[in-house]
């Protein structure tokens, strides 16, 4: 798939985010202060608001909290993607990010199910991450 480029997207706080993804690995926040794992990318802690906030891998492993399955788009992008399942993850970290679940049938998902994170598309140089069944 051929996506538009995101380069003019990154800032110092989402940079490491996806620079990290051309090495297909996920990474979040953690406030070294409170013990806190965060994700959205911030310049301070969510929880204490302290600065010690550093980057690090995640397990890559959560539980799918909630879908929608997109069966039409504008997008021209994703024309051929319909229908796609856009997802919540809950981390294992206690975080929750919004991703896309990949090689499962809608009918087979299930809130709470297991899962963990695969790298499969680019956008330019950088990798998507995804979610499959945990196996």
């Amino acid at each position: 798939m051929n996506y538009p480029s995101i380069t003019h997207l990154l800032n110092d706080e989402n940079k490491p985010y996806f620079e990290a993804t051309k090495d297909q690995k996920l990474v979040i926040q953690y406030c070294s202060v409170c013990h806190t794992h965060q994700f959205y990318p911030r310049v301070l802690c969510m929880n204490c608001f302290s600065d010690a906030v550093q980057w690090v891998e995640a397990s890559g492993k959560g539980k799918l909290y909630s879908y929608s399955v997109v069966k039409k788009t504008f997008i021209p992008e994703y024309k051929d993607k319909v229908p796609y399942i856009v997802a919540l993850i809950d981390l294992e970290e206690g975080v929750r990010l919004m991703s896309h679940m990949v090689d499962i049938d809608e009918g087979d998902l299930f809130v709470g199910m297991e899962v963990s994170v695969v790298f499969r598309e680019q956008i330019g140089e950088y990798k998507l991450p995804q979610f499959v069944p945990a196996k």
